[in-house]
C-alpha cells in the first residue's frame, strides 16, 4: 500500500516529523494536526521545500475531546479521500510525580489513552463506512508489563495497544488495515531527562520502520527497532513471583 494522503495527529512530536519527511520525499498529501500553530507553519514550510505535494494544517490540542470533530470535519473538507491516519502523540511524565499526584496521574491516562481512545473511534467509524483505510497507532513496548519505573506511563499505553487490537479485529470485516506501533525508548524531547538516553534508538531509525510500514500496510503489530519484539517475548516470559523483584 502507497500511503498518499495522510492524516498524523501528533505532527510535532520528534518521532512524527521524521515521518513526515520521509512522506514529503514520496510527494505525499500531509494534513498536520497539532497543538502550536508556530511549529505547525515551520514544519509545513520544511515537508514543502522536501517535496510533499501539499501539506495543510489544523492547531488543536488532542486531549481536547470536544475538538475531536472538528477535526475529523477539517480533515473530509480538506481530503475526502483521505486514506491513512498516523496516531503519535502521548506524554510522559515522571512516574515518582505521577505517584504523588492524582492530577498527574489521571492526566497521564487521559492524555495517553482516552483522548486517544476517542479520537479513533471518531476516524474508525470514518474509515468503515468507507470501507477502506489504514489506521496506525503508536503505543509502546512499556505497555507489555506494568514496571515500577513507569507503570502509569506503561499502562496507558497498554490500554491503548488492547483498545487498537479490538479496534482490528472490528475493522478487519470492512477492510481497514490497523497496526499496532510499538517502539522501544527512543531519543526524543519526551526522553531527554533520561540518565541512560544514550543507549535509546533515533528518532530517524524508529520513523524509517514506520515509513516502511505505512506504505505496505502491514505487518498490524510493529516493534521497532526489531529486537523488541524479542526483548519483550523474554519479558512476558518472566514470572510475577520474580518480576516484581525487578526494579527497572
Amino acid at each position: 500500500m502507497n500511503a498518499r494522503k495522510i492524516l498524523v495527529l501528533g505532527a510535532t512530536s520528534s518521532i512524527a516529523q521524521e515521518v513526515e519527511r520521509l512522506l514529503a520525499t514520496d510527494r505525499s498529501e500531509l494534513l498536520l494536526v497539532a497543538r502550536s500553530e508556530e511549529r505547525l507553519a515551520a514544519l509545513a514550510a520544511d515537508l514543502l521545500a522536501r517535496g510533499a505535494r501539499s501539506v495543510q494544517t489544523f492547531a488543536a490540542d488532542l486531549e481536547d475531546i470536544r475538538r475531536h470533530n472538528d477535526i475529523l470535519a477539517w480533515a473530509q473538507n480538506r481530503c475526502p479521500d483521505l486514506d491513512t491516519i498516523l496516531l503519535a502523540y502521548g506524554t510522559m511524565f515522571d512516574q515518582k510525580d505521577c505517584e504523588g499526584s492524582v492530577e498527574l496521574a489521571v492526566r497521564q491516562l487521559y492524555n495517553n489513552f482516552v483522548s486517544a481512545a476517542a479520537l479513533l473511534t471518531i476516524f474508525a467509524n470514518h474509515f468503515e463506512q468507507k470501507r477502506e483505510g489504514c489506521i496506525a497507532v503508536i503505543t509502546s513496548v512499556a505497555g507489555e508489563r506494568g514496571r515500577r519505573s513507569n507503570y502509569v506511563y506503561g499502562s496507558a499505553k497498554g490500554g491503548l495497544s488492547l483498545f487498537v487490537q479490538g479496534l482490528r479485529s472490528r475493522l478487519y470485516p470492512s477492510g481497514v488495515r490497523v497496526i499496532t506501533i510499538k517502539p522501544g525508548p527512543v531519543k526524543t524531547r519526551m526522553t531527554d531527562h533520561m540518565s541512560n538516553r544514550r543507549i535509546f534508538a533515533d528518532a530517524a531509525q524508529v520513523a524509517g520502520d514506520i515509513h516502511r510500514a505505512l506504505k505496505r500496510g502491514k505487518p498490524e503489530i510493529l516493534y521497532t527497532p526489531w529486537q523488541w519484539r524479542y526483548i519483550m517475548l523474554v519479558i512476558r516470559m518472566i514470572p510475577e513471583r520474580f518480576f516484581k523483584r525487578l526494579a527497572f
